[in-house]
């Protein structure tokens, strides 16, 4: 092979990795987006971070990087595995117990939850079908949790096949305000068997995006 030869080999070798690399990153996607007509821009000083999925040490790694990249952006932030013990997501909590868990936020001067968690189609096909069967949505973080909070216990919610998807609502819980959504966003997760690196990459997309959004501002601007 002459010197041309190999050199239009490596740029051949180089566009096919480059190629790889972009489908790779980019088989993330998002679905749909709903941010409320009522909110340009949201300030949190104090935000709970929300990782609704069935292993802890996967949820631990995911709100443990939001947290940290919150603070660099000068918003306090804490994990939910710092508020809910093992037995409070080892089985179903009601209304009054949600209700409890806001009013602790309040009394501690939290005014938003990021609340996210990972669903297949299957498990999201069903709970629709329910919620319109009743005339509900779920537009408070109490609904919210109530619905899916099977993510965290139950088998069933985990083992169904179909794709996966992540979604994330912000709520704020700002006292004398009414606890309303003030944004939502669903994402395609891609298939890949380090689920670790598939969040560490879901939770920077996530950032990236509320900073466009220009939602949970912190002291200083994005």
């Amino acid at each position: 092979m002459n010197t041309r030869s190999q050199t239009s080999f490596g740029y051949i070798l180089f566009g096919a990795l480059f190629a790889l690399l972009f489908l790779s990153c980019g088989s993330m996607k998002e679905e749909s987006q709903y941010k409320n007509p009522e909110t340009v821009l949201f300030h949190a000083d104090k935000v709970l971070v929300v990782g609704m999925v069935s292993d802890y040490n996967t949820r631990l790694r995911f709100e443990t990087r939001l947290k940290d990249a919150f603070a660099e952006r000068g918003v306090e932030a804490m994990r939910s595995v710092d508020l809910f013990d093992v037995d409070f997501t080892a089985s179903q909590r009601n209304e009054a117990e949600l209700d409890k868990v806001e009013q602790q936020l309040l009394d501690k001067d939290f005014d938003a939850i990021l609340f996210s968690k990972r669903i297949n189609s299957e498990t999201r096909n069903q709970l629709s079908g329910q919620l319109a069967e009743m005339g509900r949505t779920y537009e408070r973080f109490q609904e919210d949790y109530i619905i899916h909070q099977g993510i965290y216990y139950d088998e069933d919610f985990n083992s169904r096949p179909g794709r996966y998807s992540a979604e994330t609502s912000l709520y704020c819980i700002c006292d004398g305000k009414q606890r309303e959504l003030i944004w939502r966003s669903d994402v395609r997760l891609p298939k890949k068997r380090n689920s670790d690196r598939v969040f560490d990459s879901y939770a920077d997309w996530l950032i990236r995006n509320l900073e466009d959004e220009q939602l949970i501002i912190g002291e200083e601007p994005f």
